[in-house]
């Protein structure tokens, strides 16, 4: 049926011109389609976008946590890229985007040798890569403060060669959830669900195993506020993902010729700006106080849940689904804190209860203009637009499964390192600060002391 084309042949259709056989230097690629050079340049330009954003995740970490382990978010936000570098393209890539298995799993690509050494494996890979970066990188907030570097190697390692590109395959490698019988089968258009409910929940299960910091509940349950060390690094990481996300919606056209890109910038825009005024307003709402740290989560709040449905809706419903976003933020924060989970960030509030809601978003508020990736494909519409419940059964399926699967995956991969070589810092290196502990090096040497 046509509604189960798969995702990615649409994308290497457009973008490679019909090419089959490898083309390393792309001019078969360029014979077939003269028009490719620039939606090789919108992708990639995309890209880099979305790579940027890793500075963004670097700045928000660290100026929501303490001055005496900001070395150490900066190592483990680099870290992630250097492992997904490696190892989506060695292992991941095959398993999410390689010929399809049954709809489980991808089993060609390794290493990008043979046949995908061409011009539009490449791109795709590269494209897929900032996205897997990204996936790894949220956990690293929600374990902040108390885990082993050495543990974080093993966590972002089995994140992006098992956990992320194996779901990514249901849905953009044409793997079942992608072929669901209903609507146009489970859909999401630039990663609320592959990308930040996989990484929210895997989060979710390492803050569950770590444990919360020293200090953060009292004896009594009830948390205790910890100061992050600089509002100012956690706006400007803020100011750097909001302007990523332009890349990260955008360039999920995949084309620079498909003019749907105004309607998903725009609707990028407005959900950030209503997460981050509804979160803002709520808090000052029960403490009379402007919180500076929770408006600028409602903001991600709003960017993550319009990820999902940033191409089928129009201006108006991105801001409801932004505001609906700030006030879940706000609500999943004190709700995790209240069972004892610390979340230093705020990882799982932002990315993984906002990315659920991206997804289930698809089915109430598609507007049915616009397909999987063209005008061509089948399109989707949702509750609100005469679509019935299909699309919105297929996106609680899909967000059910996401959630189920990283959590459970993640919770599991962080049990049996904790059995194996033990994920947690002790408790005097806690204290000092995992900068000189882990690292040798502090952050901000002039400001360093023992007692620090």
């Amino acid at each position: 049926m046509l509604k189960k084309v798969l995702l990615i042949s649409s994308i290497l259709l457009s973008v490679s011109g019909l090419a089959m056989a490898a083309d390393p230097s792309g001019a078969e690629t360029l014979a077939q389609n003269s028009m490719a050079p620039i939606d090789y340049v919108w992708v990639l330009v995309c890209g880099f976008l979305v790579f940027f954003m890793q500075a963004g995740f670097a700045m928000v970490e660290a100026g929501f946590c303490r001055a005496k382990n900001a070395t150490n978010l900066m190592a483990k936000n680099a870290l992630d890229f250097i492992v997904a570098s490696l190892v989506f393209m060695a292992f991941g890539f095959a398993f999410m985007m390689g010929n399809d298995l049954g709809g489980f799993i991808g089993t060609s690509g390794w290493f990008l040798h043979g046949e995908n050494y061409d011009v539009g494996r490449y791109l795709t890979f590269f494209w897929q890569l900032v996205f897997a970066g990204t996936a790894a990188t949220i956990v690293s907030g929600a374990v902040a403060e108390r885990l082993k570097f050495g543990a974080y190697f093993v966590y972002s390692f089995i994140v992006i060669a098992f956990i992320y590109p194996i779901f990514g395959h249901w849905v953009w490698g044409g793997g079942w959830l992608s072929q669901l019988p209903f609507g146009a089968g489970h859909v999401d258009f630039a990663g609320s669900g592959v990308v930040h409910t996989v990484g929210g929940f895997v989060a979710l299960a390492g803050a569950i195993v770590l444990g919360p910091r020293f200090g953060k509940f009292g004896k009594d349950g009830k948390p205790k506020a910890i100061p992050g060390h600089s509002i100012t690094l956690a706006a400007l990481g803020t100011f750097i993902l909001w302007f990523g996300w332009f890349g990260f919606n955008p360039g999920s056209t995949f084309s620079a010729h498909q003019l749907r890109i105004a309607v998903v910038a725009v609707n990028t825009n407005m959900a950030a700006a209503a997460g981050g005024a509804m979160a803002i307003l709520i808090v000052y709402l029960k403490t009379k106080k402007w919180d500076v740290g929770m408006m600028l989560n409602g903001i991600l709040a709003g960017l993550v849940a319009v990820t999902a449905p940033c191409a089928w809706i129009e201006a108006w419903a991105a801001v409801v689904i932004g505001l609906v976003a700030g006030a879940l933020v706000v609500m999943s924060v004190y709700f995790w804190e209240g069972r004892g989970i610390d979340d230093p960030v705020g990882a799982v509030s932002v990315h993984g209860i906002n990315g659920v809601w991206g997804l289930i978003s698809v089915g109430l508020f598609a507007d049915g203009t616009y397909g999987l990736c063209t005008t061509s494909e089948p399109l989707v519409r949702g509750l609100f637009y005469g679509g019935g419940f299909d699309q919105l059964i297929a996106q609680v399926i899909g967000a059910a499964v996401a959630v189920t699967w990283s959590f459970v995956l993640g919770f599991i991969t962080f049990k049996l390192m904790d059995k194996i070589i033990g994920i947690r810092v002790t408790p005097q290196e806690e204290i000092k600060g995992l900068d000189i502990q882990e690292h040798g090096t502090p952050a901000y040497p002039n400001f360093y002391s023992n007692n620090n």
